[in-house]
């Protein structure tokens, strides 16, 4: 699943948006702007005035008279300047705060299977070089491109006043410079919109060969890894071509329509002067108007481009609200994390325009049918009343695939009750893991349902779910910070005590080795955490979350068998009377369980306890016999 991306409809509506919201800031800036657009008009008329009245043989007054008056406008000109140069930097910072703010804020509310679909390099690629790409407009180009605008109108306008005739020639470049830059924006926006993407799938080949270096080296992948990687650099070297090429030619028209005012107007101006329809004065004033467009109109020819990669990117951020659906932000996420007023409507109406949103969100390839309804988590959702009540485990004929026509799971159904422990067990590919996915709400089945205490899990709100199921995988994560900061991702408000009884909850015995406890900083820049060790601060998490009921897919696999059978047995004292579903290929865990589900190809073909299944001879005892000659 790609994450979609935002038309250039929605990227308008939601800019103006955040401007109308802070409509008095802007109106400030647009008035400052203004007003040093319109002082920098003064020169050209005061100039060609006093080439007239010197001219007619006027002294020496109206030369000083204006050298003061330029004299002043600079010194106002510079200092309004000033001021709207710093309001509107300020503007664009808070605008940046808000984009930054939206952009996470859906990232953490956005559904893990939706995150995980979408790709890492997709993912990162947003959240990095695209939201850097809007810093570098709105920092240094929104305010400078407000002020060629108003500059090249308020020129142009001048030109007009001081000689209808004349000032229609500055006009001239004005036409031909719009449909150079219409043919300019139908090849280029494609072509920035391709570099972008390619950027992103090159930062996540990167980043996924970085973290995963050591299996690459150890199956010989490298070469795999660096042809990917060749590949990639080649589409982005013949995407940068195409858009060097278009550039090259959009410079050409630009220098070619950017030196025709000044032409024009001497030229006609010559003429003029010649039968007596204007004078000297006139056609200096009129021509300076025209030279002093050049600038402006070359600069904002080219910033043209970077708006293309800013629209791009924007169209990426944005696209990401949109994978977000009816939970997406419309005025950024408020204080308590929670969505403000006025994100249903905007997103219904972004729903409206692109049906595949609410579809996109709940599921990469997930059939739409009556059992299967959409997952709607956010705290305003209209599932808020559903929450389960006990910790029974019903899960109902669920069926499910990844992509279309390649089906995962078939028909499974399986019942557990509150406070049991239960094992799942099976060979690779078997959808042990997939099943553990479910229960924990990371995806919705694509048909039947799994309920918990009588709520189906895709409609328990995204707080109250996330308190009710829990889910250890293999894959965990220490972010950079004390150890105390990771512990209380699960718990705010944890106590010293209570994490370090966590943390003994897990056997991480080690912890009492540091320097400096639960204030050692870890994480990248600080102390380096084993595998294993990383695994027991992601249970310690569980254990201060403490869930009404755990899915483990293989929590323990980084440690030595036994001290992974002592840390679950420490576990299951700790959850005593937490349903605990454990998704194992170490078959103590399942010998140690209430009952064990023995899952092939996607079906759940025994269940049972231990003993039972044993001297059933059946599947489970095959794999069972197997793993103790191993």
């Amino acid at each position: 699943m790609r994450l979609p991306i935002a038309d250039s409809r929605t990227i308008r509506r939601r800019l103006l948006a955040i401007l109308r919201r802070r409509r008095a800031d802007f109106a400030l800036v647009f008035a400052l702007q203004l007003t040093v657009a319109l002082m920098g008009v003064v020169a050209p008329v005061l100039i060609g005035r006093t080439i007239d009245a010197v001219s007619q043989g006027a002294g020496p007054g109206p030369v000083r008279a204006g050298i003061l008056v330029l004299c002043a406008v600079v010194v106002v000109q510079t200092a309004v300047g000033y001021m709207g140069e710093y309001r509107a930097n300020c503007l664009a910072e808070r605008v940046l705060t808000e984009l930054r703010d939206r952009v996470v804020w859906a990232v953490t509310h956005m559904p893990l299977g939706t995150v995980e679909a979408a790709g890492t390099g997709d993912m990162l690629g947003r959240t990095t070089y695209d939201v850097e790409k809007v810093q570098g407009l709105l920092q240094q180009g929104a305010n400078r491109i407000l002020v060629l605008a108003m500059t090249i109108v308020t020129t142009i306008g001048a030109a007009l006043l001081t000689d209808l005739r004349l000032g229609a020639f500055a006009v001239v470049p004005v036409i031909p410079l719009f449909y150079a830059i219409r043919w300019y924006l139908r090849r280029a926006i494609p072509a920035y919109l391709a570099v972008s993407a390619v950027r992103a799938r090159m930062s996540g080949v990167v980043s996924e060969t970085v973290e995963q270096n050591a299996t690459a080296d150890a199956q010989s992948l490298r070469p795999v890894r660096v042809a990917r990687v060749d590949t990639l650099i080649r589409e982005m070297w013949r995407n940068e071509r195409y858009t060097g090429w278009v550039r090259g030619l959009f410079a050409l028209g630009m220098q070619i329509i950017v030196s025709l005012p000044v032409l024009l107007v001497v030229l006609v101006g010559a003429g003029m002067i010649a039968d007596g329809r204007t004078t000297l004065g006139t056609v200096t004033a009129v021509a300076l108007y025209a030279l002093q467009l050049r600038n402006p109109l070359w600069i904002i020819g080219w910033w043209v481009d970077e708006i293309q990669f800013a629209a791009a990117s924007f169209a990426r951020i944005f696209g990401v609200e949109q994978a977000l659906g009816d939970g997406a932000p419309s005025a950024g996420p408020a204080d308590d994390g929670t969505p403000r007023d006025g994100q249903r409507d905007e997103a219904s109406a972004a729903e409206r325009e692109n049906p595949e949103i609410s579809a996109d969100r709940q599921s990469p390839n997930a059939e739409r049918t009556p059992d299967a309804e959409p997952a709607d988590r956010t705290p305003q959702g209209p599932w808020t009343d559903r929450t389960p009540c006990g910790g029974d485990l019903a899960i109902a004929d669920v069926r499910f695939s990844y992509r279309d026509g390649e089906e995962v799971l078939h028909g499974v159904s399986l019942d557990v009750r509150e406070g049991e422990r239960l094992a799942i067990v099976g060979p690779s590919g078997a959808g042990k893991s997939t099943l553990g996915r479910l229960v924990a709400g990371i995806n919705p089945p694509s048909h039947g349902s799994i309920a918990v205490g009588g709520a189906e899990v895709t409609r328990i709100p995204e707080e109250a779910l996330h308190s009710t199921v829990a889910m250890v995988t293999q894959e965990h994560h220490v972010f950079v910070g004390t150890l105390a900061d990771n512990l209380r991702l699960a718990k705010e408000n944890a106590g010293q005590e209570e994490m370090l009884a966590a943390l003994a909850a897990v056997e991480a015995a080690w912890v009492h080795d540091l320097d400096e406890g639960l204030d050692t900083r870890i994480g990248s820049g600080g102390k380096t955490l084993t595998p294993a060790q990383a695994q027991q601060i992601a249970l310690a998490r569980i254990v201060l979350l403490d869930p009404g009921m755990l899915v483990l897919d293989e929590a323990t696999s980084l440690m030595d068998p036994n001290a992974a059978r002592s840390l679950e047995r420490a576990l299951s004292r700790v959850l005593e009377g937490r349903t605990v579903i454990s998704i194992a290929h170490r078959l103590y865990t399942a010998h140690d369980a209430d009952r064990v589900a023995v899952m092939i190809d996607g079906r759940l073909a025994e269940l049972g306890t231990h003993d039972e299944l044993v001297a059933r001879e059946g599947e489970y005892a095959r794999l069972w016999h197997t793993w103790q000659q191993d």
